[in-house]
Formats: C-alpha cells, sequence, structure tokens
C-alpha cells in the first residue's frame, strides 16, 4: 500500500486538481486492486537440475477443494523419485489442468488455482483460453465432421504471359538466330534456359563430365541422413511397445551423455578374508557389507582426492571438498543412487542409521533432491547376485564409479611360491580420463585394498 499512498500524495497535492478529485481516484485505485480477481497457476515444478518434465502420479486435491499455503495439492514423478508439490497460496483448485498420468514440461502450468469461490468461474473459462497439451487437443465440432466433402475445384488454368528467358538463353537465341518467343521453356515457372535455346537450334546437349569422388572425410548429406534413420529400428513384428517411464527416460539420456566423456577402466583382485571376519561381527547392529565397502571408499579418497574430483564444463575440473558416496540401488522400473554425505567424517554405525532412512525413501521414491543430487563419488554393488565382475557407466558430472562383484574363494601364491585358498574379489573403477590418469586410479585401488585386506580401521 505504500505505492498507492505515495500516489495518493502527489495526486492530491498538484497545482490546479481539486483536492476531492484526487481522493477519488485514489480510492477507486484501491478498489480496483481489492475487486481484481485472483487466479494463480499451479506450475510443473523443476525437482531436479536435470528434469525437463514431469509425469502427474496422483492429485491430492481435487478441483472445489480448499486449499491452504503449505498444503500438498499433487504428487509428481520426476526423473529421480515422486515428490509432493505444495502451494504457495491459500485458495480453491478451480480447474485441473493435467489430470493424473499425463506429463507436461517443466514450468508449464498443470492447475489453476482461485482465490474465492467467485473467481473459480474466470479460472474455468481462462482454463478454456490456455493452449491445449498435445494429448489434449480439443475435437473439431460435430458440424465439421458431419460436413458432406467438397469436389475438388478445377485448378484455374494460369493466364497466358509472356515466357521469360535466363540471359545466357538470350544470348545463346541471338548467336543460333533463334526466334525466343517459339521456344518452349522447361525451366522453373517455364522459364526459357539456355539448353532449350540450344535445343530448339539443333544442337545436341554435352555430355556432364564425370564428376570425382567425394572424400570420405566430407560424406554426402542424404548418406548422413540414411544413417539417422537407420539408428530407429522399427519394433519387431508382434512385440509390445512400451514407452520410457520418467525415470527412465532420464536414465537413457545420462547413459547416452555419458558416452560423450573419455573413459578408461582399471581392476583390482582384493582379499576379503578380514573384511569377511568383521562383517560377522558388526552386521547385527545394522551394518551391511556394502557399507564396509564405501566407508573403505572414502578413506582411500581421502588420500586420493584427484580421485573424488568432477569435470562439468569440459573445460576445467573441481576438487570437492566434501567426500558424497552415491549407491546404485535398483528398484521397480529403474535405478537411484541415493548419497551419503560426508561419509569420511562419520562411523560405520552412524552410516548405517542414515542408510536405513536413505533406503526406506528409495524404495518409496521420496528422495529430495540433496539425496540424490550431491553425489561426488559411485559405488555399485552386485556381489550380493553372485556377479563376479562387471564394468559400470561412469555418471554424468562424476570422476569415477567402483564396480564391486563377489567374493570368491580362490587359490593364491604368495611371494614364498606357497599356494593357499583366500576369499577374493574383483573391483573395476571406470574414470574420467580427461581428470584421472592411470597411476591415479592404480593407486587408489592399492589404498582401497590395503584398508579392505586390514579392516580394523573401518569400526574407529
Amino acid at each position: 500500500m505504500a505505492s498507492l499512498a505515495s500516489l495518493s500524495l502527489s495526486i492530491s497535492t498538484a497545482p490546479g486538481r481539486p483536492r476531492g478529485a484526487g481522493s477519488v481516484t485514489a480510492t477507486r485505485r484501491r478498489r480496483m486492486n481489492v475487486v481484481r480477481a485472483k487466479v494463480r497457476e499451479i506450475f510443473m515444478p523443476a525437482l531436479s537440475s536435470t528434469m525437463t518434465e514431469g509425469r502427474i502420479v496422483s492429485w491430492t486435491a481435487a478441483e472445489g477443494d480448499r486449499v491452504a499455503k503449505g498444503d500438498p495439492v499433487v504428487v509428481v514423478e520426476s526423473d529421480k523419485a515422486d515428490m509432493d508439490v505444495e502451494t504457495f497460496y491459500d485458495g480453491i483448485v478451480a480447474v485441473v489442468l493435467v489430470p493424473a498420468g499425463e506429463t507436461a514440461p517443466v514450468g508449464a502450468p498443470i492447475a489453476l488455482l482461485a482465490e474465492s469461490e467467485e473467481e473459480v468461474a474466470i479460472a474455468q473459462a481462462r482454463a478454456q483460453a490456455l493452449p491445449k497439451a498435445p494429448g489434449q487437443a480439443t475435437p473439431p465440432p460435430p458440424a465439421a465432421a458431419a460436413a458432406p466433402p467438397l469436389a475438388p475445384a478445377a485448378a484455374p488454368s494460369p493466364a497466358p504471359t509472356k515466357a521469360t528467358a535466363t540471359p545466357h538463353a538470350k544470348k545463346l537465341a541471338k548467336q543460333h538466330r533463334v526466334d525466343i518467343s517459339k521456344v518452349i521453356g522447361t525451366g522453373p515457372h517455364g522459364r526459357i534456359t539456355g539448353a532449350d535455346v540450344e535445343a530448339a537450334a539443333g544442337i545436341k546437349p554435352k555430355p556432364n563430365a564425370p564428376q570425382p569422388p567425394r572424400s570420405a572425410a566430407h560424406p554426402a548429406p542424404p548418406a548422413a541422413a540414411a544413417a539417422r534413420q537407420s539408428a530407429v529400428l522399427p519394433p519387431v513384428p508382434g512385440a509390445r511397445v512400451v514407452p520410457f517411464t520418467t525415470m527412465q527416460a532420464a536414465v537413457s539420456r545420462n547413459m547416452v551423455e555419458s558416452m560423450s566423456v573419455p573413459t578408461f577402466r582399471v581392476g583390482y583382485a582384493v582379499c576379503t578374508d578380514k573384511l569377511d571376519e568383521l562383517y560377522e561381527k558388526v552386521k547385527s547392529k545394522g551394518v551391511t557389507k556394502t557399507l564396509l565397502l564405501v566407508k573403505a571408499a572414502a578413506m582411500a579418497l581421502t588420500q586420493h582426492p584427484v580421485v573424488n574430483a568432477s569435470c562439468r564444463d569440459g573445460k576445467s575440473f573441481s576438487y570437492n571438498s566434501s567426500i558424497n558416496i552415491a549407491v546404485a540401488v535398483a528398484i521397480e522400473g529403474g535405478l537411484l543412487t541415493p548419497v551419503l554425505e560426508d561419509v569420511d567424517k562419520l562411523d560405520v554405525y552412524l552410516l548405517a542409521q542414515k542408510w536405513r532412512g536413505l533406503l526406506k525413501k528409495t524404495r518409496l521414491k521420496q528422495l529430495q533432491p540433496n539425496e540424490y543430487g550431491s553425489g561426488t563419488f559411485t559405488l555399485s554393488n552386485l556381489g550380493m547376485f553372485g556377479v563376479d565382475r562387471f564394468d559400470a557407466i561412469l555418471p554424468p558430472g562424476h570422476g569415477a564409479i567402483m564396480a564391486i562383484g563377489a567374493s570368491r574363494p580362490t587359490v593364491v601364491a604368495d611371494k614364498d611360491g606357497f599356494f593357499s585358498i583366500k576369499n577374493e574379489m574383483l573391483v573395476n573403477v571406470t574414470a574420467d580420463h580427461r581428470i584421472i590418469y592411470g597411476a591415479d586410479l592404480a593407486a587408489f585401488l592399492q589404498t582401497f585394498a590395503k584398508i579392505i585386506e586390514d579392516p580394523e580401521s573401518l569400526t574407529l
């Protein structure tokens, strides 16, 4: 109201204008602000940095429901989780623009909120004026559908016009004494070309000289277009086509983006006899073997910070001050990577407590953006499935990802040539070669192996 007060003051003190007129004007402006209909849009929010569109899972507030600021009104499936979206204003849900099961791009209106019941009709009229989504196009009116098909009208015959000729054709006509007015043009819009004049003069066209083959470095555009078209393969006859979910589409985009990063892989065999013994002691307290491996990786990263670095712009890289390890978790219909933050600063028992909470949110797809988007290093463990080794794809924005297989009894020879059987697991690390080199990764894996083979420090 400060702006209105200053406006009233300036009007009332203006020379040559009655004071009463200024007061009436200010009063009218106040009334206009009071009675102005307030219809607000509820937008599709960006729930993560990689989200481009969201799918409406369900509406917790139906049309006609009155909601207060901070109330959840809709559940949105982003590329990472299902999250409640709250309203920033009090009001009535007047119109739902995007029903459950439909998708909308980030920033698009998904509902209209009226301040009072009087504005509900205004909001409904406004919804009719909004552009329709592709899947919600307004059907054509019945009269148009019932209208009989019109017979195609005959094309009007073009008016006779004087044929035009190219300057080269005029020159040839003069040179060969050809009446250009009697030549039929074959060029665009009937234009007479030099070849038309030569044909009228009885001159045979010269054979075209063979063109040199194109260089392999510059392929013909049609070939490139054909290659692009062949990348989209037709469906197999009889197959059922299932579109990607929002999460699967995000995983697809991230994996394709990862393919543009130059990566390399280094493997290492680690003896796990003592780690297995430690696990038997601490598993009753909720500590999993994956958490012991996460803690060991964090302790190794403190000694090799370049493996915890990341390159995001292709021109520089960042040494991350925190060691936040993302752990791959398979869920129905996709994959999520909840992040354990500051792993190097927490003991395994506190990590186990935090991990239980994260895992529950992951299964329910209720992770918050900071719980899946703050990772600096990723760990994927398939050992519980009996997988002995595998390579992981580097996530965008990370410097390295560790792939851990199952621990298996292996015949090992010591330095004196004596054989024994020890449990070994194979660890493969995929790294961004722009910032991490082979020697960096080898040194990191050596440190990681020493921690695993003497794991007492993991519980300190």
